[in-house]
């Protein structure tokens, strides 16, 4: 990874929002959105993968990881926080990237601000509607072992110390990853970082999330959705999308799960540097 620059900005409302910057100052730029809500940014392999030629931009979403409140959190917010950070960087137009949540995240930024967004990257997320909830739940129930299952539930009710509650987030991520042999290992490295889940921000976010169908038709600039084939979130529903948003392309990883910059980089990095490329600012030297 390139040089990387470390900083937190201050939106209007006071929330401190923690910022990492890697790439050429030069180059165009990327802001990654990170999943949850509520969690907090795990997406350094993916800055990893552009910032040899692109300037990328990472975050914390507000009240969440090492950012701060106010406790505000509707979609609305979110998505003027997102604008308040470009324009602290001072670009005019840039490339959104989300992940899970924040593919939701930079649909609803796109069709807020056209004007403002290069292009568009929707990775594993859920797609429209609510349709995707019921095989989501089936299908992570069965990569759990009955006695996995019996101990989430158990976990899930009750007060959780420290290690109660990195098992805890590890059986609740398990089901993510389609490699059986590395699941629990990538779901352990994933739980043990040492923040704190903001609870208020998945439940009012989840709840805040009006259907993308509707919105989804004003997002102008080309996207480029991408998904792994193991997923639990169903590709069908996901695809949808492609009938909804004008200028939208699908890329399908076979072999991969919720985060596919573990079980497939190389296809990822490929698909993710092709379109940043083709849809790169032509900056002045």
């Amino acid at each position: 990874m390139n040089d990387v620059r470390e900083r937190a900005v201050t939106v209007d409302d006071g929330a401190q929002l923690w910022t990492l910057s890697s790439g050429p100052e030069g180059g165009s730029p990327v802001i990654l959105c990170h999943g949850g809500p509520g969690l907090w940014d795990d997406l350094g392999p993916v800055a990893a993968m552009l910032d040899s030629t692109h300037l990328v931009h990472r975050y914390d979403q507000r009240g969440c990881g090492r950012s701060t409140g106010p406790d505000d959190y509707r979609v609305e917010r979110a998505v003027a926080d997102l604008d308040a950070l470009r324009q602290h960087w001072g670009h005019e137009r840039w490339t959104v990237f989300g992940h899970s949540w924040g593919a939701t995240l930079v649909l609803a930024y796109a069709w807020t601000y056209p004007d403002h967004v290069q292009a568009v990257i929707h990775c594993s997320g859920t797609g429209p509607g609510n349709e995707w909830r019921a095989p989501y739940h089936a299908e992570s129930a069965r990569r759990l072992t009955v006695e996995q299952q019996n101990r989430l539930e158990e976990l899930e009710n009750q007060e959780r110390n420290w290690d109660e509650e990195v098992e805890y987030r590890t059986l609740c991520w398990l089901p993510g990853y389609a490699d059986p042999t590395m699941a629990e290992t990538w779901a352990r490295e994933a739980a043990s970082v040492p923040f704190e889940i903001n609870w208020r921000a998945n439940r009012e976010l989840w709840t805040g999330r009006s259907d993308l169908i509707p919105a989804a038709r004003n997002v102008t600039a080309p996207t480029l959705i991408v998904h792994g084939e193991e997923d639990p979130r169903p590709l069908a529903n996901v695809r949808r999308l492609l009938g909804v948003i004008p200028n939208a392309t699908l890329a399908a990883i076979p072999g991969a799960g919720h985060s596919p910059w573990l079980e497939a980089p190389a296809v990822l990095s490929g698909h993710l540097n092709a379109f940043c490329s083709a849809h790169a600012q032509r900056l002045p030297s």
